[in-house]
Formats: structure tokens, C-alpha cells, sequence
């Protein structure tokens, strides 16, 4: 019998309606065919939370906050004080940071993965984001951490990231890769009121014209390339080695979703390793989900990134490993089905 049968036959034959855990049995079903068996398990989940700045938030133009934030968020995840560590501590969740591209020196000795390509991209409103061997090499190094995560034994992963005005990088590649208009994939972001707003739908059109990104929709390095971040280009390799080692990827928000977006056009398997935790408040997120016809397991109307969907999803998805290998059957428990 085929491994998929196996599996539906052993959801099917626990003590329960058929269909009555709902989503969890989704869930099961999936994870249980990601790792080809019949009992599942979820060993030593890490969420690793990638920095970068951005060239467009120099000017604050777009983003509220100013981009010494991101340096100063890194400090504060190592010191444990944001959201992300408060739920990975909760959940016994391992979690990693990495210097993608902070606009800083930080000292050698922070204990987090120091693998800046520059100090942040440079502004796209201007330039290119990046040349191709700085996304190149961002992917890379994307695939290398979770390749060291995978020989520690990790077989659930999420991504989370940290990186002024790395919204707007989110709503550029949705419009290109959806080809749906640049308003319709914009949101507040963090902190941004009705003025700022209509300011950044007006900035982002513009970037998407000086780029003709509507043309790139099938060329995902060129659109990196032309408007993304390092803290993006990073999670998308992340993404493709996940999915390549048949690790289960538990994707967060919005420029989660968005570089997503972008490994799922560099290999369209990868989707097939996706759990989606949660959907954000912000609107662009929503219609990502729609157009990859996925169900969320979340609806908390959170649009923090920093990986805090993931970390929140990993028990709803520890509990449909263990229905599935811990709860009796009908035959086991005694338990008439008919």
C-alpha cells in the first residue's frame, strides 16, 4: 500500500469521526508524508530571524521608524527581550539571528551568525537594490545555515527577519509576482499613518515603473536583484534547502510570504514543505494566501514578522504529530465504528 494510503488510513481509524480534528488532520497527512512515514515527529525546531537594512529607508520616505531600528531590534533579541523570544522560550524553540546586512558594525563577539553582504541594499528608488553576486551570495548563505541547522537534528524550521521598511521590498515582489497593482499590495507596515501611507503607495509606484517589475515576474533573481533585501535573498535560499532536505517549514507573515513567493518560482516543489502559521493583519498577506491557495492555521491579526506566526503555529503542529501517533484507534481502544 502506498505511504499516503497509510497515512489516511491510520488518521481515519483514531477514536473520532472522521474529519473531526479538521485542519490538524491536514497537518498530519502533510508532515507524515514530508518525513515518508507513518510516525511523524517534530526534533529540534528553530526559527531563524534574518536582519537587513534597506536602501529606501534612509531617507524615511516609506517606513515611520528610522533604520537604526534594525540594529538596535538585533541587540534586543540577544539580550531575549522582543516577541519572538518570549514564544520560542514558551515553545522550546531554538532560535538563530543572523546579520544579513545591518547598516552596522556589530561586535564580532554578539552572539549571532555574522554574515553581512553590505550595509544594507542600496536605494532602489535610485539604483538596484543589488548586484547579482550579492543575491547569489545571500542565497547561498541562506542554504548554509539551515544545512547546519539539519545536521543538529532540525527538522522544523521557520523564518522570521527584521529589517526597516522591508514592507515595501514585500509589496514590490507580490505586485510582479501576482501582477496585480502596486495599491493593492501595500499596507501600513509598522507605525504608519494615512499620510505616510498614501506617501509610500505613491514612492512604490514609482519604483515599480522606473523598474518595469511587471516584466519580471518570472525572473526572480532580476526582481531580487532590482528591489529586494538582503534579509529576503537569504531566507529564499533558507527556503529552497528546507525543502530540498524535506524539512517542514512553518512560514510566518507577510515578507515571509513574499520570499516565499520568490523561492516557489525558483522551484515550485518548494510550497509542498510549507505549513502557513498565521494571517497577518496586513492586507498584501492575505491575498499572497489566496493566490497560493493555502489555509493558515492562525488568524490573530499580528503583523510583527520577527518569525512570531511560526513560533506561535509549532504547538498546533506538535499536537497533530501526536494525535497521530499517540491516540488509539478504534481496534486499539475497544471502540465500536461503526
Amino acid at each position: 500500500m502506498e505511504i499516503i494510503k497509510i497515512i489516511e488510513q491510520k488518521i481515519n481509524n483514531k477514536t473520532k469521526p472522521i474529519g473531526a480534528l479538521g485542519l490538524l488532520e491536514t497537518i498530519a497527512l502533510q508532515v507524515a508524508l514530508i518525513q515518508n512515514t507513518d510516525t511523524p515527529a517534530l526534533n529540534n525546531p528553530n526559527i531563524i530571524v534574518f536582519a537587513a537594512d534597506h536602501g529606501i529607508a534612509a531617507d524615511g520616505l516609506v517606513n515611520p521608524y528610522p533604520q537604526a531600528v534594525t540594529a538596535q531590534m538585533v541587540l534586543n533579541f540577544v539580550q531575549g527581550g522582543a516577541a519572538i523570544n518570549v514564544f520560542c522560550k514558551q515553545n522550546n524553540i531554538a532560535l538563530s539571528i543572523v546579520d544579513a546586512g545591518v547598516n552596522i558594525d556589530f561586535d564580532v563577539t554578539l552572539p549571532i551568525y555574522h554574515e553581512k553582504i553590505a550595509k544594507g541594499t542600496k536605494n532602489y528608488l535610485l539604483q538596484d537594490a543589488m548586484t547579482e553576486q550579492q543575491c547569489n551570495e545571500a542565497i547561498a548563505k541562506g542554504s548554509i545555515l539551515v544545512d547546519e541547522m539539519a545536521n543538529n537534528g532540525c527538522n522544523f524550521i521557520g523564518f522570521g527577519e527584521m529589517g526597516i521598511s522591508n514592507t515595501s521590498s514585500a509589496a514590490l515582489i507580490m505586485s510582479a509576482i501576482l501582477q496585480i497593482p502596486i495599491d493593492d499590495c501595500i499596507g501600513r507596515g509598522t507605525g504608519t499613518n494615512d499620510e505616510q501611507l498614501q506617501t509610500k503607495k505613491e514612492i512604490l509606484q514609482i519604483v515599480f515603473e522606473k523598474h518595469q517589475l511587471q516584466k519580471l515576474n518570472n525572473n526572480p533573481i532580476q526582481l531580487l536583484c532590482k528591489i529586494g533585501g538582503f534579509e529576503i535573498a537569504m531566507m529564499v535560499g533558507a527556503y529552497l534547502k528546507a525543502a530540498a532536505l524535506n524539512i517542514t517549514i512553518v512560514v510566518d507573515g507577510f515578507i515571509a510570504t513574499a520570499a516565499l513567493l520568490i523561492a516557489n518560482k525558483i522551484n515550485n516543489t518548494v510550497i509542498n514543505h510549507c505549513i502557513f502559521a498565521h494571517t497577518s493583519g496586513e492586507q498584501g498577506h492575505q491575498k499572497m494566501l489566496q493566490h497560493l491557495q493555502v489555509q493558515p492555521l492562525l488568524q490573530l491579526g499580528m503583523r510583527l514578522g520577527e518569525g512570531t506566526g511560526a513560533a506561535l503555529a509549532m504547538p498546533l503542529i506538535q499536537s497533530a504529530i501526536l494525535f497521530l501517533n499517540e491516540m488509539a484507534s478504534f481496534e486499539s481502544a475497544g471502540v465500536s465504528n461503526q
